[in-house]
């Protein structure tokens, strides 16, 4: 069965901003833009379920603030996948949703 193509989210939504991190490559560095409204890891499986964003997850062993062991998880999409994206109507819509003009 052939892969659907990515739908864009409202770019002003949380889903949107997670989304526009991955795009533009910049690092998400926890609760922003999230806020504890829903986990980062909801937001990821929306994206890949119902807006079909092929993002990639891996985990590896890290220390919570207070020493315990814990889980780290990096979430990225392929090079290829984001210049597909930018090429089309990506960018425009990147520029939205991070309200930058040009």
């Amino acid at each position: 069965m052939p892969s659907k193509s990515p739908i864009f989210p409202g770019p002003r939504t949380a889903r949107g901003m997670v989304l526009a991190i991955l795009l533009s490559n910049a690092d998400q560095a926890g609760a922003e833009p999230l806020r504890g409204r829903v986990t980062l890891a909801a937001i990821v499986r929306a994206l890949k379920r119902k807006y079909h964003w092929p993002i990639e997850t891996t985990s590896f062993p890290s220390n919570a603030p207070d020493g315990r062991a814990t889980w780290a998880t990096v979430y990225s999409l392929p090079p290829d996948v984001i210049a597909k994206a930018l090429d089309g109507r990506g960018r425009d819509w990147l520029r939205s949703s991070l309200g930058t003009a040009d």
